[in-house]
């Protein structure tokens, strides 16, 4: 089988990033070792710029509906509830211009059915993911990738990304290693369970209790019948993820009787910890999400850059392969997703250390790539907006800004300004003000950054050009 993308792993970056290919005309295949999707709910909280994200890639209605709002932290002693505990920090100016439509807070959906969500959007679109397919290695050479499996013929694909998680085979075979750090000595159980004798109203918390017992957190998941346990254990210890293990954490932990644990749906074991991979590509082939930087759950980090990984490298890959963009574009990947990854693997540290609070840190609205290579700022002052940042949304004499930035291709927006524009095949928004952007004219990516601002369109065209942005 021959393909333009292979991607390895279904997981919520390889189906993210194989929607956007499809959408964009690329032909792009995405091959799992396992016979069906991932169960569990292990990363649960989609932030801000994600559900702008999935706005783009047309399911966040799915989203929405299939999620919630986070429920208040209460904190249990002794059987009694002692006291509610705020998870996140209240945002500020969530209502200003250029805000998030999406709120402050995290949507809570839990992973497996953000997964369910991106494969049906990516069915729809005509795409296919290939289960039970477990790469055993790779070769390279100018033309293209050659995978090979335990089961199958090889495919031949022209360019390979691995998003097949924190132990990537593909990572492995290309000699990537990977830097990092243990972020928590001591092993944490997060479970699926069905349990009653809680309510759905709150996350509760029930603080360490005894020598040796850690602490313990049950949420209840959005949109299902299911509660998310997570328990540390001491160092050292082995878990164990069975019915009964986990009864007798959770009745030595907190109120609750054995058989209130009716059902345990998924279970796991792991040892939190922070890890970035020294290179995200080597020659044809790009490492995304976890097979990239591996994060503690606790700052919620980890599912959204993996989605952000992959809606930077989707456009990149598109222009290249469909609409003659130089390959050089494809170096700008991991220039620009690199530094964002290592700054986000810190923040996720500090958030399970206590060192950071979940707030305005965690959101990622902020991240941009002023610095990038692709970023051109020709404006002698620039205003609120500087090329590099995310592109605000905005409705403005009856326009949504996102509703025209929505889709696979590039925008072009003026803003308090009457400059003339050349005749561009791409659509095009003047807005007599927005105090949001300031003023000036802006090229808007196809992920939602500006890449190019000017006071005029002096040099508009040949940064289209280069970019395959009018092709």
């Amino acid at each position: 089988m021959r393909t333009d993308v292979l991607v390895v792993g279904a997981g919520p970056t390889g189906l993210a990033l194989a929607v956007d290919l499809v959408r964009r005309g690329v032909d792009a295949v995405v091959v799992e070792r396992a016979e069906g999707l991932f169960p569990g709910s292990r990363g649960k909280g989609i932030q801000s710029r994600t559900m702008e994200v999935f706005d783009d890639l047309g399911v966040l209605d799915a989203i929405r509906a299939a999620g919630g709002a986070y429920p208040v932290g209460m904190i249990w002693q002794n059987g009694e509830r002692v006291g509610e505990h705020r998870m996140f920090d209240q945002a500020e100016g969530t209502e200003e211009v250029g805000a998030s439509p999406y709120g402050a807070e995290p949507w809570m959906v839990p992973q497996w059915r953000t997964q369910e969500i991106l494969f049906a959007r990516l069915r729809e679109l005509g795409g296919r993911v290939e289960f039970g397919r477990e790469v055993v290695g790779l070769d390279q050479d100018e033309e293209g990738v050659t995978v090979r499996f335990t089961a199958g013929a090889p495919v031949r694909a022209r360019y390979v990304v691995a998003a097949d998680g924190g132990r990537s085979t593909i990572r492995r075979a290309l000699g990537i290693g990977m830097t990092g750090e243990t972020v928590d000595p001591n092993p944490i159980l997060v479970a699926d369970v069905r349990i009653t004798g809680l309510d759905r109203e709150n996350w509760h918390v029930f603080p360490p209790s005894g020598e040796g017992a850690g602490f313990m957190a049950i949420c209840p998941l959005a949109g299902t019948e299911d509660f998310q346990l997570v328990a540390q254990f001491p160092e050292g210890e082995h878990l164990d993820v069975s019915l009964e293990a986990i009864r007798k954490t959770v009745t030595a932990r907190s109120h609750l009787a054995p058989e209130d644990v009716t059902e345990v749906r998924w279970a796991s074991d792991f040892r939190p910890r922070a890890a970035l991979a020294d290179a995200f590509r080597a020659d044809r082939v790009f490492l995304a999400g976890d097979a990239a930087h591996v994060h503690s759950p606790a700052g919620g980090q980890g599912l959204n850059t993996s989605v952000q990984d992959a809606y930077n490298l989707g456009w990149k890959l598109g222009a290249v392969l469909r609409r003659g963009a130089p390959e050089s574009l494809l170096a700008t990947y991991e220039e620009e997703r690199r530094p964002i990854a290592a700054q986000m693997l810190g923040i996720s540290t500090g958030v399970h250390r206590g060192e950071i609070r979940r707030g305005e840190a965690t959101r990622q609205l902020g991240l941009g790539y002023r610095d990038s290579s692709l970023t051109a700022e020709t404006r002698p002052t620039p205003g609120p907006v500087h090329a590099g940042d995310r592109a605000p949304d905005g409705t403005v004499d009856g326009v949504r800004l996102f509703d025209t930035f929505r889709g696979p291709h590039w925008t072009l927006l003026t803003v308090a300004t009457a400059t003339p524009l050349p005749p561009l095949p791409i659509p095009t928004v003047r807005l007599l003000s927005y105090e949001a952007y300031g003023t000036g004219v802006f090229l808007i990516r196809p992920d939602g950054y500006v890449g190019w601002a000017g006071a005029t369109a002096e040099g508009l065209v040949e940064y289209a050009e280069a970019m395959g942005a009018l092709r």
